[in-house]
C-alpha cells in the first residue's frame, strides 16, 4: 500500500502499526499526512482545543540531572534558597486563584537531595528528609487553602511515592522525552542524567498506571532523536496506556537551544518537523489521545499546530513565567484564544485532570480529592464556568443567557446537523446522538436549543401549560436511605433535619377541601415510604381524598410506592393497581425514577427499586388505563451517557405503551441533600445542563412525548422563561405546599400562584393555559376560583415533599 492511499483511506478506528509509521519518515508532501492527522482529531474532539488555567509553583529548582539543554535545574546559589518556602507557595497558589487558575503545576528538579547537602540542610529544617515529602505537603496545603488542584512533575516515583502524592494530586507528569539509550551515552544530551535512563522512566509511567493515576507524557523532539526513535518512543507510551488507560496526554514539545547551556548551538527543530511528529503522534493513537503542543514555543505557528492534529495547549498562567523555558513567555489567553479561532477552534478550559478521567473519578482520583473536584466539574468532566446551582436566587449567566437570546448566527455543523435533522424527522436518536446533543457548548448549545423550540412550536404551538394542584405530603418518615434525599426523616433516613410527621386522614381530607376551594383540580400525594405503612395505607389515603372531595383527580404514589405496597400486601403489582383505581385513583406521577440506569442507582439509591422494576410497574399502570407522567433526576453523580439511556428507555416504553403524558427534568437541588455534604456528588447540573436537558428530551422523546415540563421550584421564574425557549410547553403545578427542594435547601417559593405564572408565560411572548392533570382545560368554575383565592395556605409542616419526587 502506498504512502497515499494509507492516509487516504485511513479508517478512524485503526492506528498506525510500526511498519506504517516508518514509512512516513521520509514523505515529502505533508499536506496528506496533515490531512489525516486532523480529521482523526475532529472525529473525537469535535472544535475544542482545550487548556488548563494554571499557576506555576517552582518548588526546588535543584537537580541532581544535568541535562544538557535545560536551564530550569541549576547548582545552588549564593543567597538562594534550595526551596520555595511554605509562605511563598502559598502566595504564589493565592495570586492564582485570584487570577482564575484552577490549577497549581508543581515542578521541581529530580531529588536534589542526593546531589547537595544544601538541599538536605533545609529539608530537615522544613521537617522532611526528601523532596518528595515536601511536595506533598505543599500540595496538600495548596488545595487546602486555595481549592486549586494540583498536578506534580516529581520525577522517578516508586510505588510508595506514587500512594503519597496520589492522596494530594488529581494528576502527575513526567516526560518520557525519549527511548533512545544513545542520549545517555555520552555527548548525549541526557549523559550524567540518571533520571532520565528510558528503563527507569518507562518503570515510572508503568507504576502511575498501576496505581491508577491519571498522567501525562510525552515525547521531546531535536535533542539528537531520529524520527524512528521518536517513533518507538511514543509506541513506548501507546504500550502502557494499553495496559492501564491511564495516559491523558501525550506531548510534542519542541526543543529549543538556550544560551548558557551545553546545547546552545543546537539546531532547533523546523517547523515541518515539529508538524510531521504532531501528525504521527496523531496516528498512532486512539482518535480520543489527547495530544498537545506548548503554545508558547511556536510563537506565530499556531495555526499550523492545530492544522498538524493537537486539540490542547497544556497549561497556560495568566501569573506566573514558564519556569522551564524562562525565554518563551505565555500568550496571553485573549490572544490565545483569538489564534484558535483563526484556526477554525474554540478554545475551552479544562482541568489538570482531562474530562474522560473526572468523569470516572471513583476510579482514577482519590476519595480526599473527590469533593474539591466535584465543586469544579459538570457532567462531562469540564470546568463549571459560573456559579449558578439549581435551587437557589442565582442569576443565570450571562454568556448562557446571550446565546439563548441571539439570533443564529451560522449553521450547525454537518454533524450536530444531521442528528437535528434526524430528531426533526422523528427518527429515533442512539445514545451516541444524545450525548453529542448533550456535549453542545457556545453557538452549538444555542443550535441545539433552537431546533428544540421549533420543534416545540410545530408540535404545541405558542401555548405554555400549567395546573393548579396541591401537593400533600402524608408522612415525611421513610426507611429508604436514598443519598439526595434532605426530606426524609426517621431512624434509617440519611438526614434526621426537621420534625418528622406522619398526617392523619383528617388533616389529609382537611387540604383537599381547601385545595378544591381555591381551585385546585388535583392533588399529589406522595411521602416517604413509612416503616408501618402497608398497601392499605394508599388505597386508605384515596379513599379520604375521595369521601372528601369526590371530583378531585387524585395524582399518587411513584412506582416506588406502588411496588412497596403491593409487596406488603403479598399481592402483583398490576392487582395492587387495580385496587388502588377501585379507590379513585387516577394517575401517577413517574418520580422515583431519579436515573434510570442501574450503574448510578447502585450508588445514589441502592435499596430503592431497580431501572426494570420502575418501568415494569409503569408498564402496568399503562396497561390498566393509567396515563402518568415520566421525571429525570440530573445533576449529582451520573454522565452523560447516563441521562442518553434514560431518555432512551422512557422512550422505548412510550412507543411501546403510549401511557406518559409529560417529561419532567428535576436539577438536583444540591445544598442540604446527604451526598452532597458527604462530599460525593456535584452541586447539581450547571444552567447550561439544565437547560439542555429540556432541549434534548424535546428532541430524543419527539413525537412520543409531546409535553415537556420545566420546574420553577428547582430553576426559579428566571431559569423558567429560558427553558420556554429551549423546547419547554407546559410549567407544571402551582403546588401550594412544596418542599422537598425546600429541604434540599431551594430558595424559591412553596406556591406560584395562577396569577404570577400567567405573567411569567405572557411576559416570555406565549399564551397562557390553565389545564387538568390530563392536558385538557381546566374547569370553568375551578379557574376562576383559582384566580380568586390567592392567600397563601397556612404554615405546612417544614418538610412537605418526598424524596422519592426528585
Amino acid at each position: 500500500m502506498s504512502v497515499s492511499t494509507l492516509l487516504t483511506n485511513f479508517a478512524p478506528d485503526r492506528r498506525l502499526t510500526r511498519e506504517e509509521a516508518l514509512a512516513l519518515i521520509d514523505i515529502s508532501d505533508l499536506s496528506p499526512l496533515l490531512a489525516a492527522a486532523s480529521a482523526r482529531r475532529d472525529a473525537a474532539h469535535g472544535n475544542a482545543v482545550s487548556y488548563s488555567r494554571k499557576v506555576f509553583i517552582p518548588l526546588t529548582q535543584l537537580c541532581r540531572d544535568v541535562c544538557h539543554y535545560c536551564t530550569f535545574a541549576h547548582p545552588p546559589r549564593k543567597g538562594e534558597r534550595a526551596f520555595l518556602t511554605r509562605e511563598q507557595v502559598l502566595a504564589i497558589a493565592e495570586a492564582g486563584k485570584k487570577a482564575g487558575c484552577k490549577e497549581a503545576l508543581f515542578t521541581l528538579g529530580d531529588k536534589p537531595e542526593l546531589r547537595y547537602r544544601l538541599a538536605r540542610e533545609e529539608l530537615s529544617e522544613l521537617g522532611h528528609e526528601t523532596t518528595l515529602s515536601y511536595l506533598a505537603e505543599m500540595a496538600e496545603m495548596v488545595l487546602r487553602e486555595t481549592g486549586l488542584l494540583p498536578h506534580v512533575n516529581p520525577g522517578l516515583l516508586t510505588d510508595e511515592d506514587f500512594a503519597s502524592l496520589r492522596r494530594v494530586s488529581v494528576s502527575q507528569g513526567i516526560m518520557l522525552e525519549s527511548t533512545s539509550e544513545r542520549l545517555c551515552a555520552k555527548g548525549g544530551a541526557h549523559y550524567g542524567s540518571p533520571d532520565k535512563l528510558p528503563a527507569a522512566r518507562l518503570d515510572t509511567i508503568r507504576r502511575a498506571g498501576e496505581h491508577a493515576v491519571p498522567f501525562t507524557s510525552g515525547i521531546l523532539i531535536g535533542i539528537g532523536e531520529t524520527r524512528a526513535e521518536r517513533i518507538d518512543s511514543l509506541l513506548a507510551l501507546r504500550d502502557l496506556n494499553d495496559a492501564h488507560g491511564h495516559i491523558q496526554e501525550i506531548i510534542v514539545q519542541n526543543f529549543r537551544p538556550k544560551p548558557g547551556t551545553l546545547m546552545a548551538g543546537a539546531e532547533a527543530p523546523s517547523l515541518e518537523d515539529h508538524l510531521w511528529t504532531i501528525a504521527v503522534a496523531r496516528l498512532l493513537f486512539e482518535p480520543e489521545m489527547n495530544i498537545q503542543a506548548p503554545p508558547n514555543l511556536s510563537p506565530g505557528v499556531l495555526s499550523q499546530l492545530v492544522a498538524a492534529g493537537i486539540n490542547d495547549w497544556g497549561g497556560v498562567s495568566p501569573v506566573t513565567p514558564d519556569h522551564v523555558n524562562p525565554e518563551a513567555p505565555w500568550p496571553h489567553l485573549k490572544e490565545l484564544e483569538a489564534a484558535t479561532k483563526a484556526a477554525g477552534k474554540d478554545l475551552t478550559e479544562r482541568l489538570a485532570i482531562y474530562p474522560a478521567y473526572a468523569r470516572h473519578a471513583l476510579r482514577w482520583v482519590d476519595a480526599k480529592l473527590r469533593t474539591p473536584l466535584y465543586d469544579f466539574i459538570d457532567a462531562d468532566g469540564w470546568p463549571r464556568m459560573d456559579g449558578w446551582c439549581p435551587g437557589r436566587a442565582d442569576q443565570p449567566p450571562a454568556a448562557d443567557v446571550a446565546l439563548l437570546k441571539a439570533p443564529a448566527l451560522a449553521p450547525a455543523g454537518d454533524e450536530l446537523q444531521s442528528i437535528l435533522d434526524k430528531a426533526a424527522d422523528a427518527k429515533p436518536l442512539g445514545e451516541a446522538e444524545i450525548v453529542r446533543l448533550f456535549r453542545a457548548r457556545g453557538e452549538e448549545f444555542a443550535a441545539v436549543c433552537r431546533a428544540a423550540d421549533d420543534l416545540r412550536r410545530k408540535v404545541n404551538g405558542d401555548v405554555v401549560s400549567y395546573v393548579v394542584t396541591r401537593n400533600i405530603n402524608y408522612t415525611n418518615i421513610c426507611y429508604f436511605k436514598c443519598q439526595f434525599c434532605a426530606f426524609s426523616k426517621g431512624k434509617l433516613s440519611e438526614n434526621l433535619r426537621g420534625r418528622p410527621y406522619d398526617l392523619e386522614m383528617s388533616e389529609v381530607a382537611r387540604r383537599v377541601r381547601e385545595a378544591w376551594e381555591r381551585g385546585a383540580s388535583e392533588v399529589c400525594m406522595q411521602g416517604g415510604i413509612h416503616p408501618s405503612y402497608t398497601g392499605s395505607k394508599y388505597i386508605e389515603l384515596c379513599q379520604a381524598v375521595k369521601e372528601s372531595v369526590p371530583e378531585m383527580h387524585i395524582h399518587a404514589f411513584s412506582p416506588l410506592e406502588v411496588s412497596q405496597g403491593a409487596k406488603t400486601l403479598g399481592i402483583p403489582v398490576v392487582e395492587f393497581l387495580g385496587k388502588l383505581k377501585a379507590a379513585g385513583l387516577s394517575t401517577l406521577p413517574g418520580t422515583a425514577a431519579e436515573i434510570l440506569d442501574d450503574e448510578v442507582r447502585a450508588l445514589l439509591c441502592a435499596d430503592k427499586i431497580k431501572t426494570d422494576e420502575w418501568l415494569d410497574v409503569m408498564r402496568a399502570a399503562h396497561g390498566l388505563g393509567y396515563r402518568t407522567t415520566a421525571t429525570i433526576m440530573f445533576g449529582h453523580i451520573e454522565r452523560y451517557e447516563h441521562w442518553a439511556r434514560h431518555l432512551i428507555r422512557v422512550r422505548d416504553l412510550q412507543v411501546e405503551t403510549g401511557g406518559f403524558t409529560e417529561f419532567v427534568p428535576l436539577p438536583f437541588v444540591h445544598m442540604e441533600a446527604p451526598i452532597y455534604l458527604k462530599g460525593k456528588s456535584r452541586p447539581g447540573p450547571t444552567f447550561r445542563e439544565s437547560i439542555l436537558m429540556h432541549a434534548v428530551a424535546r428532541l430524543a422523546l419527539h413525537p412520543h412525548i409531546t409535553n415537556i415540563q420545566a420546574s420553577w421550584v428547582k430553576l426559579g421564574p428566571d431559569g423558567v422563561r429560558h427553558c420556554l425557549n429551549a423546547g419547554v410547553n407546559d410549567l407544571g403545578g402551582t403546588l401550594m405546599d412544596e418542599s422537598i427542594s425546600r429541604s434540599a435547601g431551594a430558595s424559591h417559593g412553596q406556591e406560584m400562584t395562577p396569577q404570577r405564572m400567567e405573567e411569567i408565560i405572557r411576559s416570555s411572548g406565549r399564551l397562557p393555559r390553565q389545564r387538568n392533570t390530563l392536558y385538557g382545560n381546566a374547569p370553568a368554575a375551578l379557574r376562576e376560583r383559582s384566580y380568586m383565592r390567592r392567600q397563601q395556605l397556612p404554615n405546612a409542616p417544614l418538610s412537605l415533599q418526598p424524596a422519592c419526587a426528585g
